[in-house]
């Protein structure tokens, strides 16, 4: 049998009181950045496995993330994250999913327990871990605030990673790989480095619609490259995570390729004579 109205709203109003009191509980019970502080403050300087605790200031943090283009496409990892703060503006200011990896237990939680002040608890992962001995292969973006041997010893690793990965460094440098942006602020400087694509060797271009070919020898170092297309010097060579463009003058004709790197194939635009067409380069 049907509840009269006058049931029905007081069953209404009743749930709607539950719903505000629930409500109510769960503000009072969220933890503020003082409550996750009362239980643990890190101090600046104080000791870590391999480096100091020195925390990265708030608005170089952010020009950090925005020189790195990050966006909610990305998953950040922050290596020797301390005090989640990068992670945690990673996913607050940029919607990006955030990965930080800290040695300290005493720091994990504190970040975590920040990461829920902040109400991103949901898109921040703060693991406890060894940056040496943990994979962070699906990064899209890297950051770090380490030191410069540190940063050395990480290198393989990071240009390993897949071509167009952006890895940026508060204060330290790569050494002989130059960085390809800086920002700099009165609270410090950061350097931006992208993954460049693996593109040594030689390499035959075949159009996909007809028989045309050529056959280019490419030289890397790093993100440079330089090389040659028979006795023709490549000129205007660029090479931007997969993305390579060089250009030759072969019979006095110039030929520029613009293309992206797959592993051992390079699917290219070939402007030769005057007519673009789509090539693609193998390597030998």
């Amino acid at each position: 049998m049907p509840l009269p109205n006058v049931f029905l709203r007081a069953l209404v109003q009743a749930s709607a009181c539950v719903l505000v009191l629930a409500c109510a509980a769960h503000v009072a019970n969220a933890k503020t950045r003082a409550d996750c502080e009362q239980d643990y403050r890190p101090r600046t300087g104080q000791p870590g496995k391999d480096v100091i605790w020195w925390p990265t200031h708030d608005g170089l943090v952010v020009r950090m993330l925005r020189m790195a283009k990050v966006t909610d496409k990305d998953v950040v990892y922050d290596l020797g994250s301390g005090d989640g703060r990068i992670p945690i503006t990673a996913a607050k200011q940029f919607g990006a999913r955030a990965v930080g990896i800290e040695y300290e237990q005493a720091m994990v939680d504190l970040s975590k327990c920040l990461a829920e002040a902040e109400g991103v608890a949901e898109r921040v992962e703060l693991r406890k871990g060894d940056i040496f001995a943990s994979d962070f292969s699906d990064a899209t973006v890297v950051t770090m605030y380490l030191l410069q041997d540190l940063n050395l010893r990480l290198r393989p690793t990071l240009l390993d990673l897949k071509p167009g990965t952006r890895i940026v460094s508060h204060s330290f440098t790569m050494d002989e790989w130059e960085p390809d942006d800086t920002v700099a602020d009165d609270t410090g400087e950061a350097f931006l480095w992208i993954v460049p694509a693996k593109v040594a060797g030689t390499w035959t271009f075949r159009a996909e619609q007809g028989s045309d070919a050529f056959t280019v020898n490419l030289e890397q170092t790093f993100q440079r490259v330089r090389g040659s297309a028979g006795s023709a010097p490549l000129s205007d060579a660029k090479l931007t995570g997969p993305q390579l463009e060089f250009a030759f003058r072969d019979s006095g004709s110039l030929t520029r390729v613009a293309g992206v790197v797959e592993g051992d194939r390079i699917n290219a635009k070939v402007t030769r004579k005057g007519r673009t067409s789509t090539y693609v380069g193998r390597r030998s």
